[in-house]
């Protein structure tokens, strides 16, 4: 039989990811903070859902005086 030499095995030393900038900020008041950019975000796309439905409509109404 031949004899099998074992060969040490060296681990990679860890690296850890530094943060890229800074941290984000606390929310205030258990989420207060958050809550606001969820509501401007959601009163922006209520604006921009009823301006794109009345374009629509203004088509609509722009394409039937044709006739």
């Amino acid at each position: 039989m031949t004899e099998q030499v074992a060969t040490p095995v060296t681990a990679a030393p860890a690296v850890t990811a530094a943060p890229a900038g800074p941290l984000a900020p606390a929310t205030i008041d258990a989420g207060k903070l958050a809550n606001r950019r969820v509501g401007i975000r959601v009163l922006i796309y209520m604006v921009a859902t009823h301006a794109f439905a009345g374009f629509i409509m203004l088509l609509f109404e722009i394409g039937s005086r044709k006739n």
